[in-house]
């Protein structure tokens, strides 16, 4: 009897697990299906570099607070493939989601769709048959050419951060990332804009106009800020002072901002009680995530004979590593302690851009290769590191690096595991 894993796998084998930006395949794909993609709830479409998962826990927390229904689409998943589609606040079971790969592997026949062209059809299929009042809806690369990008026009686009990441499909400029990033925004639909470099919100407002949604652009249209522990909201309707997030860093307070921004595009009337409750409640794994339990803190605390602090961030780009490394400062004014790096990262990311934002900052960094098949070898890590000054060794393990860092300290160290969400997944796997 066949069971999710065993069809994940037959579908990998079948469907090219390569990138092929193209809209042309999944219409294709879809229209055998009976164009699931436009019986869908009403959908807010996200895109951006960096906080698209937290915006979107955000959106969906605010939501069910309001007494909503959600569906949710985002990638990649961390430890079970579920996590992808979640239907009216559930992860899809096992049995659903077979029936719904294997109905569209066989629809689809030999048409050439890659591995998320036909995850992304599952899903639509999935949606487009379970009621729910809403769809947060997560662009899986760039946006333009992102097989998410069929979908009618949405509720609001939603676009966080842009910075550089996926050259090679994207562009080498801020300008021509941004321009992808932009391809999702719709004739009259909000385009909600996170905060943004200038020559990224440059483009993107330019876009908004020249297809015709109206913009909603932070610093312009409204403010988020962080005032006395609170969540300050501000647009033309005025002020609101909401609770403050849950998730750590000052960037959660942005990430936030721009969800409750999206709710209010999108025309829905929500008071600042359910507003609050969802900012308050929003959690995303391996955001800053906090381990408390399982087999790497039972080994630290072994060696260190106290409580370890053991951190863990999926982030895996320049922008998002200076994000993480601002949140590592204010830890270490709060309460100093030296801070060591284990990182994993895939071999298509800058490793020493990543490492860079933690000059001056990480004592020594931990190198080590992740799992998943494109990961890059430790040694190409530990390089990257030494080469901006950071000293590091090789690893063949989580656990040793752990071994390493927690080794001869007269204080417990500071430890962020940190570079890659499937090496965040990997560790998530580990302590369930």
């Amino acid at each position: 009897m066949s069971n999710l894993e065993d069809v994940l796998a037959r579908l990998a084998t079948r469907r090219p697990g390569v990138i092929d930006l193209s809209l042309d395949r999944i219409e294709s794909a879809l229209a055998r299906l009976g164009d699931p993609h436009r019986r869908l709830p009403p959908v807010f479409h996200i895109a951006g570099t960096n906080g698209k998962g937290s915006t979107i826990a955000y959106l969906r927390a605010i939501l069910e607070a309001h007494k909503k229904s959600v569906h949710v689409y985002t990638s990649p998943h961390l430890v079970r493939f579920n996590e992808r589609i979640v239907l009216a606040g559930k992860e899809a079971d096992d049995a659903l989601l077979m029936d719904c790969l294997q109905l569209c592997d066989e629809a689809i026949g030999d048409e050439p769709l890659t591995y998320f062209e036909i995850v992304t059809v599952a899903g639509f299929l999935a949606f487009s048959e379970t009621p729910a009042d809403f769809l947060l809806l997560e662009v899986g690369l760039g946006g333009r050419l992102d097989a998410t990008n069929v979908i009618e026009p949405p509720l609001a686009s939603v676009i966080t951060p842009v910075s550089m990441d996926h050259e090679q499909f994207l562009g080498t400029t801020i300008e021509q990332v941004a321009a992808e990033k932009a391809g999702i925004l719709k004739k009259n639909a909000p385009a909600v804009i996170g905060p943004q470099s200038p020559e990224a919100m440059q483009v993107l407002q330019s876009h908004a106009e020249d297809v015709g949604a109206p913009v909603v652009a932070f610093g312009s249209q409204w403010q988020s800020r962080e005032e006395q522990g609170r969540l300050i909201y501000q647009d033309d309707e005025g002020l609101s002072d909401l609770s403050a997030p849950r998730l750590f860093g000052a960037h959660q307070f942005q990430n936030a901002g721009l969800a409750v921004a999206a709710v209010k595009a999108g025309g829905l009337k929500i008071d600042d009680a359910a507003l609050s409750a969802g900012i308050r409640n929003a959690q995303w794994p391996a955001r800053l995530q906090r381990l408390k339990s399982g087999p790497l803190i039972d080994l630290a605390a072994s060696l260190i004979g106290e409580e370890p602090e053991i951190w863990l961030d999926g982030g895996h780009n320049p922008h998002a590593a200076e994000t993480i490394a601002r949140a590592m400062g204010v830890m270490e004014e709060r309460s100093p302690r030296r801070l060591v790096l284990i990182v994993g990262m895939q071999d298509n990311k800058d490793a020493s851009g990543f490492l860079a934002a933690f000059e001056g900052a990480a004592a020594h960094v931990f190198a080590v290769k992740a799992s998943h098949r494109s990961a890059a070898p430790a040694e190409t890590i530990a390089a990257a590191a030494e080469s901006t000054g950071i000293p590091a060794s090789v690893c063949q393990s989580t656990e040793e690096a752990v071994r390493l860092a927690c080794r001869s300290e007269e204080r417990a160290p500071r430890v962020l595991i940190c570079g890659s969400l499937y090496l965040a997944g990997e560790i998530l796997a580990g302590h369930g």
